[in-house]
């Protein structure tokens, strides 16, 4: 096959799904169906001493399969936090990996298992552009059973692992296909006791997955074509597949999005954002996500004043899923340009009213309204300006920021955003 200007294909990966509440005290019979010999749980401290940890560990035991735990994550990983996981991982005599947690521990996993069967590789072989060479591993990844403790990240059915790289002050990611879990296994019981912050900004990071990946150059028009199958990049672009998984999460989002925070018991709902999660994830990690995500790295890296009563406090911490919805709304009155069509399927998604007539920026407003109205309803934030960052940090922001968008982009167009971004509502 001859590369050519422009693509003509996609594909779909996901990880298998089991879905259904209590599941997560089935991992035993997974890892003994492996075959395994001693796996790895990757957690966090904190994430160990609850409900979602203990069946999984009760569950191994009952089982009689072998096991280590390695609670060293990091919220929002660094290289060198990840580094430590790869270390140990790779010091063992590992043969499978459980991730129970957020998305932090996801990634984290993620990079373990697959630098551990890739050990002849140093950490920036897999990374993506500019930092990294974007090698295409030698070998799969071990096996990873991802259970996810959020209804955020979708970490759990893509291909993505996402880290800080404080010394770029920007976030990067490792993209492959073989770096999705073989199974994900997720259970609404393990979201109950979300802190409210964090189920609030785990929630705008499906928000925003579902609108980008919906929203994101169509598949059929990225360029260069590439030369073979395995060069097909894993963010491909929106297809008529993801659109629908990415369409469903923003119905969800519509009817379930406020009960699950403002009534925490309320079960039904928080099931439903969960699997609005996962939905989202088999969308945008197939379709790419772009401007709110491209925008937040540096956010996430570079501010070091926020710190948040539900997050660890040992030092300043911007969570992702605030960071990706800081930007969203100027994001979107931005694209719009671009596919007036899809910014109008979502803003229908998520409850607005939009006549067949209507203008691009009558479409944009109402787009942007449902975003505002979220964020004003759980009050987080009023924008870069609340999270510490003053017009003087504005250009930092701007060198770092990765502006893959639908619409054309360039330097002062992502300047514009950040400065719109100042404050929201």
């Amino acid at each position: 096959m001859t590369a050519s200007p422009t693509e003509y294909a996609f594909e779909m990966i996901q990880s298998t799904l089991r879905f259904g509440r209590g599941v997560t005290a089935e991992v035993g019979y997974d890892i003994r169906n492996l075959g395994a010999k001693h796996t790895v749980v990757v957690t966090d401290v904190n994430v160990a001493k609850t409900r979602a940890f203990k069946q999984v560990a009760d569950s191994l035991t009952r089982l009689g399969q072998k096991f280590t735990v390695f609670e060293d994550v990091q919220v929002e990983p660094s290289d060198k936090s990840m580094k430590r996981a790869i270390d140990f991982a790779r010091s063992g005599r590992f043969d499978s990996f459980i991730a129970v947690g957020g998305g932090s521990v996801m990634d984290t996993a993620k990079a373990a298992a697959l630098y551990t069967s890739n050990p002849q590789d140093d950490f920036l072989d897999f990374i993506v552009p500019p930092f990294g060479l974007a090698k295409i591993p030698d070998r799969p990844m071990l096996p990873l059973i991802a259970i996810p403790t959020t209804a955020g990240t979708g970490s759990e059915t893509t291909g993505v692992s996402v880290m800080d790289l404080p010394e770029h002050n920007c976030k990067t990611a490792i993209r492959l296909r073989c770096l999705k879990p073989l199974l994900a296994i997720v259970d609404p019981l393990n979201v109950m006791s979300l802190p409210r912050n964090v189920a609030i900004y785990s929630g705008f990071d499906v928000l925003c997955h579902a609108l980008e990946s919906y929203t994101a150059l169509p598949y059929n028009e990225r360029t260069p074509r590439p030369a073979t199958p395995q060069e097909r990049p894993l963010y491909q672009g929106s297809n008529p597949i993801s659109d629908v998984w990415s369409l469903e999460a923003l119905r969800v989002m519509e009817k379930y999005f406020r009960r699950s925070i403002f009534d925490p018991s309320d079960e039904e709902a928080r099931t439903h954002m969960l699997m609005a999660s996962s939905f989202a994830g088999v969308g945008f990690g197939n379709a790419g996500v772009h401007l709110c995500h491209g925008l937040s790295y540096p956010i996430s890296s570079q501010g070091k004043k926020y710190t948040d009563p539900d997050y660890p406090q040992q030092k300043a911490l911007i969570p992702h899923g605030l960071s990706v919805v800081t930007t969203a709304v100027a994001d979107f009155e931005f694209t719009i340009s671009a596919c007036p069509d899809r910014h109008a399927n979502a803003a229908k998604a998520l409850g607005a009213d939009i006549p067949i007539s209507s203008s691009n920026e009558y479409i944009s407003r109402k787009l942007c309204d449902q975003i505002r109205g979220f964020m004003s309803d759980f009050k987080v934030p009023n924008g870069l300006g609340a999270l510490g960052f003053s017009s003087s940090d504005l250009p930092k922001l701007t060198d770092a920021a990765t502006s893959i968008a639908p619409r054309k982009t360039d330097r002062d167009a992502v300047a514009a955003i950040y400065e719109k971004s100042m404050k929201i509502y």
